[in-house]
């Protein structure tokens, strides 16, 4: 297995940026993986998971988004691109993805792909599915992962999304780097502006892939039942696995050695997610 750092053009021209991890063989499957609110590409989890599924013979390319605010490693995020950030700018940013692996850019032209993404990454793999599914770019995906996921885009209580609009941002902290970061009140224009491009659920519904939901059992940060609410927009397309004693990141610290011992959760969700993958690719 080999790695290599790499940016290319996103949302608005700002910078996608990404590791790739290429297996020694011939590879069976591409997989994009995208981060949370206020992860990274080099967040706990995602690293290891890369390593894991790379090394079952996929090529990973593991990103942060245009507007994640974070370049490559563990810096601070740079708040002036954070609080420009959107759904719809995510959703931008993977079609833009699925466009450099077709143009021969990224690797894995000759590959199924495969959307896996965390917490917010995750709605944002099933918004771009749902929204784009017949697109050409999407032609390749043979199947979406989604961890961790809320079943809502617009979850903020009413007072605090009147105070958005009004100020224009809200603060919201970094407990890694210190940083008071913000929400920029075009996050929640846009929804207001596109409310049915922004249902997560409606937009599920009319996914046209497998489906895979993982979530921990004891998340304290998005419920497990929002898998559940999910899996009902589509029970044709979407599966759930729900993880005992699992926490929003499968409790799993970060940083966290990609060669390290897991967690028995998140040896758990890789396992699931392997064998989804497996059945998708055949």
């Amino acid at each position: 297995m080999s790695t290599s750092d790499w940016d290319l053009p996103g949302s608005e021209g700002l910078s996608i940026h990404g590791t790739t991890h290429a297996p020694a063989g011939e590879p069976r499957a591409v997989i994009i993986i995208v981060h949370g609110f206020k992860g990274y590409k080099d967040y706990g989890l995602l690293p290891w998971l890369a390593t894991r599924l790379c090394e079952s013979g996929h090529i990973v390319h593991r990103v942060n988004l245009s507007h994640s605010g974070m370049s490559h490693g563990h810096g601070d995020f740079n708040d002036a691109v954070f609080v420009r950030d959107t759904w719809s700018r995510g959703v931008e940013d993977i079609g833009m993805l699925l466009q450099a692996i077709d143009r021969g850019v990224l690797a894995g032209q000759d590959n199924g792909a495969v959307l896996l993404g965390h917490s917010r990454g995750g709605a944002t793999c099933l918004l771009a599915a749902g929204r784009h599914g017949d697109e050409e770019a999407y032609g390749r995906v043979v199947g979406a992962v989604s961890l961790s996921s809320p079943a809502c885009l617009g979850r903020m209580p009413d007072e605090s999304a009147e105070l958005l609009m009004t100020k224009g941002s809200l603060p919201t902290p970094s407990s890694r780097t210190g940083q008071t970061l913000h929400i920029g009140a075009g996050w929640l224009q846009e929804q207001l502006d596109d409310p049915a491009g922004h249902d997560l659920l409606a937009q599920v519904a009319n996914v046209r892939i497998p489906v895979g939901l993982l979530h921990g059992g004891g998340d304290p940060t998005v419920p497990a039942k929002d898998a559940v609410t999910i899996a009902q927009a589509n029970p044709p397309r979407v599966r759930v696995h729900i993880v005992d004693e699992g926490d929003h990141v499968f409790n799993t610290p970060n940083p966290f050695d990609p060669h390290g011992d897991p967690s028995p959760q998140l040896a758990e969700a890789a396992g699931v997610i392997g064998e989804w993958i497996d059945g998708w690719v055949q």
